[in-house]
């Protein structure tokens, strides 16, 4: 009979095609990265690597700057009842927060910020009504379907009575009552929560909440909140709105910043709420609000409004221009096939591109930040410009992750004041890790660059790159993403106007779904070779060259201290490998030799208890002389981010492949039909990457 060992290395071997770690990659077309340390330079501020609804453990590790709290859901946030109505995301149900005290969630959401060193952004409500509760804090309905009939979808698990208001004939409930769900609320209601949270938190100035927010995509109320705002908004109410909201805010704190108009969209920068829903009834010729104040695009006159405002007041009452931007060919989803990838290697060049045609309806030149900056420079100066809301999709995926490092390049080069994605990537994600790599890549929080310079490549769809000068210590940071599919990239760096010490520091993000420092590279005279591999994201970090030293005197020798003994050399993360593109791992059931789904318990399995014993393949993981299998830890963790540990019964080398060791556990019976579980290993304290396997 064959051993484990040699069965698993015959299976490997049939593998090999989608083994990472031993497939062979053909070779792209060499590519020249030329960066000039003095062409190019301004700031790169750290406020465009916010997220949202991020914990304080998810901050502290991402090391983000800015925690924003907004959505549909906060428009009609209650803080006196510590609750919200949920509008369309939720079958328009009020529900309580779990506590009654008023201001909880946001002082909460204020206090979990400040604890991992972010600050918050907080949405205040403008659209005129917040939500109300039923007695003992209950669910309410705008839409009931006991009072205004049978409707298409119901929340038949947790509030059947809440529908979603449109009736089996497919039509809108129309006329319903805003009380219903509802209650109204105007700007001296808000004006009393932002006082609220000065005295608890003091001002923007003292430390307290520096960024309030207005409201949330008011150009589509008629859609997310047509309980309470059934017309679409016109560019006058938005308009007074932020004037009487903003300069409450402004009273009580004239520190603040205030952001706003939070728009959804290419439609929401050009049109009116009111528009927009005219044009979907009428057809798209004739738009009145516009055709009302002389052909002016919705923002533009928004801001033109603004200017006119503070100059006649000597207040300015907003601080930051910003917007929402999601890519409208489906790369905020989950499609991870071919064509999407590719589209959403392509698609980031709406925000920058002049020359780049939006692919979507939107038919467009997009170019979203250089437009928002000409917009305020001409309609607005002195307003900072802002992304509050954007999202790539494929989040779980590499090709998730290198569009996220190309995001993040690119608001920095561009200038852009402040972002902050919807939402935080989940933690096991190659999305998460690449924000890592620009706010935390070797774990002790050491960042990319502050100071932007020139960096040209010849095609950002396959292969785009940033540059930035680190001012606390000179290090110039370079950051490649390759983005092709497959196949190795050869690229060239040069470098211009900057002295290096000849070697770079070298951090990789790949399929892997871990940051991992490589060998460090050296320079031939200001160039160095990479080879780029696909879908990657790679940082170098290449020191300034020190100082020359001057002739020490001469000074008496000192007495011999003992010597200390030298620092070992960490040990590498393991590594589990996982198909090509994908965060599912190679595994195999050690009796059949089949690849997931896996039972728990199966007939086949030779051992007493039944219990299936599953195959994990790692790289970095061979023990040291001495040890066993004692030393590694494995567990699964669930989509409820439940942890089980599983025992480890085998650790060894694959017969002739000594970079490879396999790893056997077994499966423990609480994860009987768990469908997809993330697993890992910890070998010596050091934990691996996440990988997914099947349990049926």
């Amino acid at each position: 009979m064959l051993s484990r060992g040699v069965v698993a290395f015959l299976c490997l071997a049939l593998l090999a095609v989608n083994f990472p770690a031993t497939k062979v990659y053909g070779q792209n077309s060499s590519v020249v990265i030329n960066i000039d340390a003095n062409a190019g330079r301004h700031p790169i501020s750290p406020l465009i690597y916010g997220v949202a609804y991020a914990s304080a453990a998810e901050l502290a590790d991402l090391n983000c700057p800015l925690n924003r709290s907004g959505g549909n859901a906060t428009s009609l946030y209650n803080w006196q009842l510590n609750a919200t109505n949920h509008a369309s995301d939720w079958y328009f149900e009020s529900i309580a927060e779990s506590s009654a005290v008023p201001g909880e969630t946001g002082d909460t959401f204020i206090s979990n910020s400040k604890s991992a060193g972010a600050q918050a952004m907080l949405t205040i409500p403008m659209i005129g009504w917040v939500a109300k509760l039923g007695p003992n804090r209950s669910k309410l309905a705008s839409f009931s379907i006991a009072k205004y009939g049978p409707q298409t979808g119901n929340d038949w698990q947790w509030f059947p009575d809440a529908g979603n208001g449109i009736l089996t004939s497919g039509q809108f409930v129309t006329a319903n009552d805003p009380n219903d769900a509802n209650q109204p609320a105007d700007s001296l209601f808000q004006q009393s929560w932002v006082q609220h949270i000065v005295g608890k938190w003091g001002k923007a100035s003292g430390g307290g909440l520096s960024y309030y927010i207005l409201d949330n995509e008011s150009s589509i109320w008629h859609a997310t909140h047509r309980d309470v705002h059934p017309t679409g908004a016109t560019m006058e109410e938005i308009r007074d709105k932020i004037f009487d909201y903003a300069s409450r805010i402004k009273a009580t704190d004239p520190s603040a910043n205030i952001v706003g108009p939070e728009e959804w969209g290419w439609s929401g920068y050009l049109f009116s709420g009111y528009d927009q829903q005219y044009g979907g009834q009428h057809g798209w010729g004739y738009l009145p609000d516009r055709a009302a104040h002389g052909g002016w695009g919705y923002l533009p006159w928004l801001l033109d409004q603004l200017r006119q405002r503070d100059a006649s007041t000597g207040q300015r009452l907003l601080d930051i221009f910003s917007v929402h931007y999601y890519p409208q060919g489906g790369e905020s989803g989950d499609d991870v096939s071919t064509d999407m990838q590719l589209r959403r290697n392509r698609s980031t060049r709406s925000l920058w591109d002049p020359n780049y045609v939006d692919e979507s309806w939107i038919n467009d030149r997009v170019e979203l930040i250089p437009r928002l900056r000409n917009w305020v420079n001409t309609y607005y100066p002195g307003t900072r410009i802002a992304v509050t809301e954007y999202n790539w999709g494929g989040e779980g995926h590499i090709n998730g992750a290198t569009a996220q490092a190309d995001i993040l390049g690119i608001f920095g080069r561009e200038g852009l004041d402040l972002a902050t994605r919807w939402t935080t990537p989940d933690p096991s994600t190659p999305t998460y890790q690449a924000i890592k790599m620009y706010r935390n890549y070797d774990g002790n929080k050491s960042t990319f660059g502050d100071t932007s310079v020139s960096t040209t490549v010849p095609d950002p769809d396959t292969l785009s790159s940033f540059a930035a000068v680190r001012s606390s210590d000179g290090a110039l940071t370079v950051m490649i993403i390759g983005k092709n599919l497959s196949g190795n990239t050869s690229a060239t760096v040069n470098l211009a106007n900057y002295g290096s010490s000849g070697t770079a520091q070298l951090w990789q993000l790949t399929s892997a779904g871990t940051i991992t420092r490589l060998s460090d590279v050296k320079f031939a005279g200001n160039s160095l070779q990479l080879a780029i591999p696909p879908q990657s994201i790679t940082l170098l970090v290449i020191p300034a060259a020190a100082a020359p030293t001057p002739t020490p005197t001469p000074t008496p020798t000192p007495t011999p201290s003992p010597t200390p003994s030298p620092t070992p050399t960490p040990l590498p993360v393991p590594v589990l490998l996982t198909e090509d593109n994908s965060a599912r791992a190679i595994a195999l059931d050690s009796v059949t030799m089949m690849r997931d789904p896996f039972p728990v318990v199966a007939a086949h399995n030779f051992s007493p208890d039944l219990r299936t014993r599953v195959m994990l393949f790692a790289r970095n993981a061979a023990l040291l002389p001495g040890e066993d299998s004692s030393v590694v830890m494995a567990q699964a963790e669930d989509s409820q981010h439940k942890i089980y540990p599983l025992k480890v019964e085998f650790v060894g080398t694959v017969p002739g492949s000594d970079w490879l060791t396999e790893v056997v556990v077994k499966l423990p019976d609480e994860l009987s039909n768990a469908g997809d579980v993330s697993v890992s290993i910890n070998l010596r304290g050091q934990s691996s990457n996440q990988a997914l396997i099947n349990i049926k």
